[in-house]
Formats: structure tokens, sequence, C-alpha cells
């Protein structure tokens, strides 16, 4: 086992690409096969509220998924862990998980093509704020008239993708959903923050009525006592 091997990698899909929050050793760009990239959670406090819930990203099974491979320094590797364990695994929509992972750029001692094991953090299927597999039109809907207290839920899908660009990683059903979110979207930075007219088009949307999915607050095993309730009839 090489020295790389034995260390300890997180692998980073989202925010933690551009706002770990820790410190680190080094970075690469790395692939994980088996997830990709999706908007597969409801939010309802960050980009979104209980009655007009958003979605966030996870890491969804199938296909693959380019990210950031962080190589944490041992001697603060516990508490980064504990760290990252605090900031996903808040509400248990998030699961941690160590998966093997392929170097898409390395440098040094390490060379590309070269397989990891790291740690990262999936989307819980069983838990009620998982959406499951929404179609793209779906997804827009929500996204369009969200807000929370992190701001409008379509300033960050144009956050994410900027931030992706930047990084030279390629989203293509990210950049689907801001090209049917409006052609405004693809015009000027979101790294600032929110922008008037992402503003003004979420307002709009937000005043449509829009039917409410299951959020974090329903009981994920309620369909069993339905199901008893009917037998017992």
């Amino acid at each position: 086992m090489s020295g790389a091997a034995r260390d300890i990698w997180i692998f980073g899909y989202g925010s933690l690409m551009w706002q770990p929050g820790f410190a680190y050793a080094e970075a690469h760009h790395a692939r994980l096969d088996g997830y990709h990239r999706a908007f597969c959670i409801y939010s309802v406090h960050y980009r979104g509220s209980t009655t007009r819930p958003g979605l966030v990203l996870g890491l969804d099974r199938g296909g693959m998924c380019e990210g950031i491979a962080f190589r944490l320094e041992t001697a603060a590797a516990a508490a980064t862990l504990a760290y990252l364990r605090r900031r996903e695994l808040i509400y248990g929509v998030y699961r941690e998980a160590r998966l093997p992972i392929e170097l898409l750029g390395a440098q040094g001692s390490l060379m590309r093509g070269e397989r990891l094991n790291a740690t990262t953090f999936i989307a819980e299927r069983a838990h009620p704020a998982y959406t499951g597999r929404l179609s793209l039109a779906r997804q827009v809907e929500l996204i369009r008239g969200a807000r929370g207290i992190g701001g409008t839920n379509l300033d960050y899908v144009l956050n994410t993708l900027a931030h992706l660009d930047s990084l030279s990683i390629a989203e293509h059903r990210l950049a689907r959903i801001r090209a049917l979110a409006g052609s405004f979207a693809a015009r000027g930075s979101a790294l600032n923050g929110a922008r008037p007219r992402a503003l003004a088009l979420s307002r709009n949307w937000a005043n449509m009525p829009i039917a409410r999915p299951r959020v974090v607050r329903d009981n994920r095993f309620s369909h069993r006592a339905k199901i008893a309730a009917l037998h017992a009839t």
C-alpha cells in the first residue's frame, strides 16, 4: 500500500470544493464512479421553506462525479473529520461513506489515474428529504420558486455552476437546469450573491401554487402504520 493510500482523503463535490472550511495538505481533481451530483435533497431552511421547498445537491447512485480530493494532515485528521460530521450530518439526510476515487490531476509523488479511498457524504435515500428521481421540469419548477435563509435557490444553482466552471469541471445536468431557469441566468457572475433579476424571478414564482413534498418532519415509516390500519379493517 502506497503512502497516499494510507493517508486520509476527503472527496468534495459541492461547496466543500470551494469552501472546505478545514486545512489540508494537498488537493487534486478527482473522479468518483458509481455516484453523480444531483439536486436530490429538499431544502426547507437554507434554500427554501416548508411552504416552498427548494433543492440542494447530494451524491446519488449511478453515473460518475468529478470533484476535488483533499489529503488531510495526519495530526489534524481526527479534528477535521469531526468538523465535517458536524457540518454534513446535522439532519441525517447525508450519510458518510468511504469510497474509491481516481485522481484526474496529480503532481509530485502522485500520478494521474491513481486510485485511493476517500471519505465523502452521499444522499441517504431512506430520509424523507430525499427527493427521488425528479424530472428536469420538476427540478426547475422547485428551484425557480424557492428562497431560504441562505438566499434564492436559483442563485444557489448559478453559484454552484460558476464555481464548477472556475475549476474546469463540466456538469451538463446542472447546466440544463440553468438554461431552463431563464436565459438571463447564463449572463454575469453569481459569485457575489443574488442578482436583482434572479431575486425578482424567484419572487414571481414564489407566488404560484405548488404541491408540497414530504419534508424532514414527516415520519419516514408512516406508510407501515397506514398499511397496518388497512389490514385491521
